[in-house]
């Protein structure tokens, strides 16, 4: 049956699937997005969200944890580390090698060029770093440049403020809030969706790599200006 040709359509597209990501490295200047590796990892990830020395606000808002034990933690990265969708990664700083954090690729569709980056949790000693920027950077630049896909999205639960703010820094664009969208941990989750397209990602990637430039850094290492100023800046 033809489609009546007075009706409004996407653009057409010469479209085919694309990769899936594997399960390798991604290495940064700043930081090491690797597998999870449970045996290595368990332990200090769980002194990093637990007390008495982590924060175990770090669950408040995902989905698992917080854990009874390392080896509790530890059995869920076993789990992890043969996943396919969420694809697990550490994220190690190579200034100490240690790890930091956790970050996945998720809700994987090829068929569609759609992925989202996802489970992201950073440690104390990782957030608010070059490192942790840096992280993310990487897992975008993988999925656009590497494999060619055309969406990312970034998704938190409404209430997350620090999800949010961390979304909009990193270039993602706010599409809306799915009222009901889960129940999580005994509660009601509203869902607030981001995204970065394709057509987007060019001008977004020049600002990350201006932010990350050593031009950009002062004596101490800070940057001298924001990742806020400079994607602004790229997108014009």
């Amino acid at each position: 049956m033809s489609v009546p040709i007075d009706l409004p359509l996407g653009e057409k597209l010469d479209w085919k699937p694309v990769p899936r990501p594997a399960r390798e490295s991604l290495r940064g200047a700043h930081v090491l997005v690797r597998p999870v590796d449970a045996e290595s990892d368990a332990v200090p990830l769980f002194s990093l969200s637990h007390p008495p020395d982590g924060d175990p606000a770090i669950w408040t808002y995902l989905l698992d944890g917080p854990y009874e034990s390392s080896d509790h933690l530890r059995q869920m990265l076993t789990w992890a580390e043969t996943s396919t969708d969420p694809l697990y990664f550490t994220l190690v700083p190579t200034e100490d090698e240690r790890p930091r954090g956790v970050a996945s690729y998720m809700r994987i569709t090829p068929e569609l060029g759609v992925i989202e980056i996802g489970h992201i949790w950073f440690g104390v000693p990782l957030q608010r770093t070059t490192a942790a920027t840096e992280a993310i950077y990487l897992l975008m630049r993988h999925v656009f440049d590497d494999l060619g896909y055309r969406r990312v999205e970034w998704k938190c639960n409404a209430l997350n403020a620090p999800s949010r703010r961390a979304a909009e820094r990193f270039g993602f664009t706010f599409e809306g809030v799915f009222r009901k969208h889960m129940v999580v941990k005994g509660r009601n989750r509203d869902t607030a969706w981001y995204a970065i397209t394709d057509e987007e990602w060019p001008a977004i990637r020049r600002g990350f790599e201006e932010w990350l430039a050593a031009e950009n850094k002062d004596r101490e290492g800070r940057q001298k200006r924001s990742l806020v100023d400079l994607l602004n800046e790229a997108r014009g």
